[in-house]
């Protein structure tokens, strides 16, 4: 893979490639794929989407939202240190007009949108999408999928749920947001389809970034970028590089920032925060500005502040350390299991799986979510289902006054039809699909 065509302008709908050098520098492309996305429905619903704790009653744990926005900050740093080095070592790309903020534009706006495609309810809610189909009444529909097609339904990935949203044409809306090859090449964590499923030590290899449906734009996202193809029996490439900061963004703050949001609502007691933070920020910390500090909110707040710091640094290091791998695709690992500061992580998302993640909390919130997806998927499935064989009831025809008309188009197959109602479903904020299920069980809520 080369740097040069790695960082493609090019949009859905382009007949000619977008040089950098005619750019309008006061809002490039890169500048304008984040716009887009700030401005998107599927961005804001994220603002009631849970990130660790669902439908918390305080107005300081984080969402998807604000989750999203810090993982965009991190990225943004990371994209521009890591530009910064590569066009003194490719100074091909000074000549074509790319400067090292180009870098930072579209790891930020790769950032910001990465978790776009999660359903509610969290992680649950892509697994409650995907037993509804495996185990529950959807697995009727197996006879009637292609292997591919089922597999992509009972394991049901936000990523490509995400790369749907973003590129997925509507009526008059082709391309989706159309935003720049180059960006959604970095959003692609996984660029392969769901089967087969190949187990390999590759990280490309733990989940699949795209459904059937959207097939055609992964290939031509993929083959404008050069992407190195990593099988020729299957669908599957290694990745834009630049996926690698993406994903560093996000480990960094979902590490750091769910450790603090635990130790702030008193899941996890501050002690573990002064034993495992200061392991990372030995070499950084001001002891006395630290014990200056009087509340404990202050304190976990200087010690994160100092974590993400030094996970920053080690990020970029290990990056420009392996670039020549990462754009032959042989390098395996995720940046921050290559760290020195491996263990320590290790250890803060242990004591945040045992004291938050499977925190009574949580858990019931997540059954909660299990059932009311269930329940969603059931009924507007149904629906369209009975609408595609005529046979609609009355029932039916008041459950598909819910469901937008931009969800009820291309009904012929069947798997576009539950595509269609995932879409729909996944899109849904913690709270509207409560509201939702309450009215469909009969609990009619003002």
């Amino acid at each position: 893979m080369n740097w040069e065509q790695l960082l493609s302008l090019k949009r859905f709908g382009d007949t000619q490639k977008r040089p950098r050098a005619t750019q309008d520098e006061t809002r490039l492309g890169f500048d304008v794929d984040f716009d887009r996305i700030i401005f998107s429905s599927a961005f804001r619903s994220l603002q009631d989407k849970t990130q660790v704790i669902p439908l918390s009653e305080t107005d300081f744990v984080h969402t998807r939202l604000t989750h999203s926005l810090e993982v965009s900050v991190v990225g943004r740093t990371l994209g521009r240190r890591v530009g910064k080095v590569l066009l003194e070592r490719h100074p091909n790309l000074v000549d074509l007009g790319y400067t090292f903020n180009d870098f930072g534009a579209i790891t930020a706006a790769a950032s910001v949108m990465h978790d776009i495609g999660n359903p509610p309810f969290g992680h649950s809610g892509e697994k409650a999408i995907g037993e509804y189909f495996k185990t529950g009444k959807g697995v009727k529909y197996k006879d009637q999928l292609s292997d591919v097609e089922y597999q992509d339904i009972i394991d049901f990935e936000g990523n490509a749920n995400g790369f749907k949203i973003l590129t997925e044409s509507r009526e008059g809306i082709s391309g989706g947001l159309r935003l720049s090859y180059a960006t959604l090449g970095a959003f692609i964590k996984y660029p392969k389809e769901s089967l087969p499923k190949n187990p390999t030590n590759h990280i490309v290899d733990k989940k699949y970034g795209f459904f059937q449906s959207e097939k055609t734009a992964f290939l031509e996202v993929v083959e404008d970028l050069g992407m190195k193809q990593k099988s020729t029996s299957a669908i599957s490439f290694y990745r834009h590089p630049l996926a690698y900061l993406v994903e560093a963004a996000d480990d960094i703050c979902y590490t750091i920032i769910d450790f603090e949001d635990g130790i702030n609502l008193g899941l996890i007691d501050e002690e573990f925060a002064l034993e495992y933070l200061i392991k990372l920020v030995k070499d950084t910390i001001d002891s006395k500005k630290y014990h200056s500090l009087k509340h404990k909110t202050d304190r976990v707040s200087y010690l994160r502040a100092l974590a993400i710091g030094v996970l920053i640094n080690e990020a970029v290091d290990i990056f420009l350390e392996n670039e020549v791998a990462i754009l032959n695709g042989t390098f395996e690992k995720s940046l921050l299991d290559k760290c020195k500061y491996e263990a320590q992580i290790n250890d803060i998302i242990k004591i945040s799986v045992e004291k938050i993640y499977n925190s009574t909390e949580v858990v019931e919130k997540e059954i909660a979510g299990y059932r009311i997806i269930a329940d969603l998927l059931d009924v507007f499935v149904t629906a369209l289902n009975n609408k595609f064989n005529g046979t609609t009831s009355n029932f039916d025809e008041l459950v598909l006054n819910l469901l937008p008309e931009e969800y009820q188009t291309d009904l012929d197959n069947l798997y576009n039809r539950i595509m269609q109602v995932c879409s729909y479903v996944s899109r849904m904020s913690d709270s509207y699909a409560i509201r939702m299920h309450k009215k469909m069980t009969g609990n009619i809520v003002s």
